[in-house]
């Protein structure tokens, strides 16, 4: 059987409740960074060019579908929850007639980088592999799938409930994350079956299988351990904006943008920075917001969709919603700019001002309130 087709699809596993998160709330629609959880793997799947790119939902699937209805997807509904495998073969429909690789990412691991996926779909196609499974080395694997290799290649995936203490002692864990043959995944998983004590289709029971049709099984190492990690609860949500927040931070310093404190600067993933502006602490910008060169945004400031050009300064706690600023203006401190104000350049808007829908001129003033 031929595996090496470059076509790649993609399967995102967003059917789980999340017990955890103790929320109404599906986890996979949790906040992130101002973006649902399940946005980022779907983002990144049309980013590396999969197509189609399938979700699967079950709790809150009404919800689910309605929040992430704009990110060009294909939804498949899983209704009883028979484990990880089950909700693969949910999508098969979705899936109809693709031959290729299918890439599975979850709904709840939301760090991973394009860089990573890209080399685990490379060494799957040069593998001709039925299976390439992400791993990552851990210093306490407990709780983990250990990932047990023969001669380079993956032997089996062994749950921790299952393993001998010298697995036990294995450090590289499944992620969870798959490369796999399609069609022939979903045949594996029914020939695989449900025959154990939950009544589950285990995704992990395909390597053995695989195996012994003498296919190959790979697998993958992750650089950053933390791009594989699951959210299961709030305490986890947390850690995961921390380390975005990081990484995003890092990015906009590397081209030129100055952070006086990082640890407090909040930069959603949709923002623009020119360089050489300077961010204060305490700074929140969200959505689309794009900022020019040499910008000030001090302590406190709040801008939300907002575009602004070269050299505008935006004083402390104000808040920007929905605008269009100019050049070299100076905004606030305290001043709050609603959606649809356009300040056309060289105006100054004083403490405590508010506007909404308003179009100043040319180095038109509000001074104050």
């Amino acid at each position: 059987m031929n595996f090496t087709s470059e076509k790649v699809a993609a399967v995102i596993l967003a059917a789980g409740k999340g017990t955890r998160m103790k929320s109404q709330r599906p986890k996979v629609l949790h906040p992130l960074a101002g973006r649902p959880l399940a946005a980022y793997p779907a983002r990144l799947a049309k980013i590396l060019g999969c197509a189609p790119v399938a979700l699967v939902v079950g709790h809150g699937a009404e919800a689910v579908g309605a929040a992430l209805g704009g990110e060009g997807l294909v939804f498949a509904e899983q209704t009883e929850q028979l484990g990880t495998g089950h909700a693969l073969l949910c999508a098969e429909a979705a899936l109809s007639g693709f031959s290729g690789t299918l890439l599975l990412l979850c709904g709840d691991v939301p760090l991973l980088r394009r860089d990573t996926l890209e080399r685990l779909l490379t060494a799957h196609h040069a593998a001709a592999a039925a299976v390439t499974v992400l791993t990552a080395e851990i210093a306490d694997p407990h709780g983990y799938g250990r990932i047990v290799r023969e001669q380079g290649d993956v032997a089996r995936i062994v749950e921790e409930k299952d393993a001998a203490p010298a697995e036990k002692a294995i450090r590289e864990i499944n992620t969870g994350i798959y490369a796999l043959a399609a069609p022939w995944v979903f045949a594996a998983l029914r020939r695989v079956g449900c025959n154990n004590a939950q009544g589950e289709y285990y995704l992990t029971d395909i390597v053995g299988l695989a195996r012994t049709e003498g296919h190959r099984v790979c697998a993958v190492i992750t650089a950053d351990a933390s791009e594989a990690m699951g959210i299961n609860d709030r305490v986890q949500l947390a850690e995961a904006a921390t380390i975005l927040r990081q990484r995003l931070n890092a990015e906009h310093m590397r081209a030129g943008v100055t952070l006086l404190d990082p640890a407090t600067t909040y930069i959603e993933p949709g923002v623009t920075i020119g360089p050489d502006t300077l961010i204060h602490p305490g700074v929140h910008l969200c959505g689309a917001t794009v900022l020019g060169r040499d910008c000030e945004i001090e302590p406190g400031a709040m801008l939300s969709d907002c575009t602004l050009a070269d050299r505008v300064h935006v004083k402390s706690g104000s808040i920007l919603e929905g605008s269009t600023i100019g050049a070299d203006c100076a905004i606030g401190p305290m001043a709050h700019l609603r959606p649809g104000t356009v300040l056309l350049g060289e105006n100054k808007i004083g403490n405590f001002v508010e506007t909404k829908k308003a179009r100043l001129g040319k180095k038109s003033q509000a001074s104050h309130l």
